[in-house]
C-alpha cells in the first residue's frame, strides 16, 4: 500500500482552534512543504488524506489530526503512529521522534527551530529544512517498523488500538463533554460536577464562537471554585477570585448555567470514574504485579506503560469485568500469568541480580 509521510506546524496559543501553517508531506523519494497560508483550495490534499488506500504515516499523531481535522475539515485516515509502534517495538510509551529517528535511521536531528513562529513570512531555508527533516525519514521508519512487526506477530495487536486511537471522532469537540478536561475537578461532588458540566460546555461554546483560548475566558481554577461555592448572585460570583473581568452578559450565562446543573435530577448527575484505591495490604501485591509486567516487557521488547499501569493492575486485583487485562492481547502477553500470580501459581525469583519468573 503507499505511504505519506504527514506533518503539521501550527500555532495555538492565541486561539481555539489550532492555526495550521504548514503541512509537510512525504513519499520517500520526493518532499513537499505546502503553505496553507497562501493556498486557498487545499481540496486535492483532503482527498489525499482521506484516500483509504495510502497509509497516513505521523509520529505522535493526535494534535497533527485534530489541526488537520477543524484546519482543513480533513478526517485523515488510515494512519500509522510511529509513536505507538515504537512502544511495541521496545521503545518507551511516548518516545520523541528525534529518538525515533536516531534509533532507527542513525540521525541525529538538530531542535534549532523548535520555538520558530510558523505563522510568519517568508520562511527562511533553515526553517524548511527543519520542517521538511519532521518527514524526511517516516517512509523509511514506516516500513522497517511494518517488516519487525510483522516478524513478530504484533501488527494484530497494534492495529486495533491504532485504529481505535487515530479514529476522527476523537478529535472532535462535543461542548457538554468539556467537562472530562477540567483540572483540578477531583475534588468535586457529582452535584457540582453537573454545575461544571453546564459551566464548561458555556465556556467550550464561548471559546469557539470568538476563537481565543478557553482560559481567557475563565481559568479552571476559578471555575472550579464556582462549582464548589455555587453562587445564586452575581454579587456572590464577584466575590471569587478570577471572576473580576468578567462581563454581565458573562456573569448572567455562568449563572444561568448554575442554575440548570442544580435542577439536574440527582440520578442524571455524572458518575465520577476513580479508579479504587487499593485494599489496605496490597501494595505489596501490584508492586508484585508489575514486577511480573517488567519481566515480559523486557523479554518481550514492549514498553512496560503500554502493557498495564497500576490503575490496570489495581483493576485486575479488584476482578473488574472490564479490566484491559483480562481480554485481548494484553491477556495473552501478561493478564494470564497475573491471574496465575494472584492464584499462587506464578512465582518471582532472582537469579544473577534479576528478577525472573518460577
Amino acid at each position: 500500500m503507499p505511504v505519506l509521510a504527514v506533518d503539521t506546524e501550527f500555532l495555538r496559543e492565541k486561539t481555539y482552534y489550532p492555526k495550521l501553517c504548514l503541512v509537510q508531506v512525504s513519499t520517500g523519494e520526493e518532499i513537499a512543504a505546502i503553505d496553507p497560508l497562501s493556498i486557498d483550495d487545499l481540496s486535492p490534499l483532503v482527498r489525499l488524506f482521506e484516500d483509504q488506500k495510502i497509509v497516513k504515516v505521523i509520529h505522535a499523531c493526535s494534535q497533527d489530526l485534530e489541526v488537520l481535522l477543524y484546519g482543513m475539515h480533513c478526517a485523515c485516515a488510515p494512519v500509522f503512529d510511529t509513536q505507538l509502534a515504537a512502544a511495541f517495538l521496545g521503545m518507551r510509551q511516548q518516545a520523541s521522534y528525534a529518538s525515533v529517528v536516531e534509533h532507527y535511521m542513525g540521525v541525529h536531528l538538530p531542535k534549532t527551530e523548535s520555538l520558530t513562529d510558523w505563522s510568519r513570512r517568508p520562511l527562511d531555508p533553515e526553517q524548511l529544512v527543519y520542517a521538511e527533516d519532521d518527514v524526511r525519514y517516516l517512509p523509511d521508519i514506516y516500513r522497517c517498523m511494518y517488516e519487525r512487526l510483522m516478524k513478530t506477530n504484533r501488527l494484530g495487536w497494534l492495529m486495533p488500538e491504532m485504529n481505535a486511537y487515530t479514529a476522527p471522532e476523537n478529535f472532535k469537540r462535543d461542548p457538554k463533554e468539556a467537562y472530562l478536561h477540567l483540572k483540578r475537578s477531583n475534588s468535586l461532588t457529582r452535584r457540582q460536577m453537573a454545575l461544571a458540566r453546564e459551566i464548561c460546555a458555556w465556556r467550550e461554546e464561548r471559546a469557539a464562537q470568538h476563537n481565543i483560548p478557553r482560559k481567557w475566558i475563565i481559568s479552571d481554577e476559578t471555575l472550579v471554585e464556582i462549582c464548589k461555592r455555587s453562587p445564586a448572585t452575581s454579587e456572590r460570583l464577584k466575590r471569587i477570585r478570577g471572576t473580576e473581568s468578567l462581563s454581565q452578559e458573562s456573569v448572567a450565562s455562568i449563572l444561568a448555567a448554575i442554575k440548570v446543573g442544580r435542577s439536574i435530577p440527582p440520578e442524571e448527575c455524572p458518575v465520577i470514574e476513580h479508579h479504587s484505591r487499593p485494599a489496605a495490604g496490597s501494595e505489596g501485591v501490584l508492586e508484585l504485579m508489575y514486577a511480573l509486567v517488567k519481566i515480559v516487557s523486557e523479554k518481550e521488547g514492549i514498553a512496560p506503560q503500554l502493557i498495564a499501569n497500576k490503575n490496570d493492575l489495581a483493576d485486575l486485583l479488584a476482578q473488574k469485568k472490564d479490566s484491559k487485562l483480562s481480554c485481548g492481547w494484553r491477556h495473552e502477553l501478561v493478564g494470564k500469568q497475573l491471574q496465575g500470580l494472584l492464584a499462587g501459581e506464578v512465582g518471582l525469583t532472582v537469579k544473577c541480580g534479576h528478577v525472573e519468573l518460577l
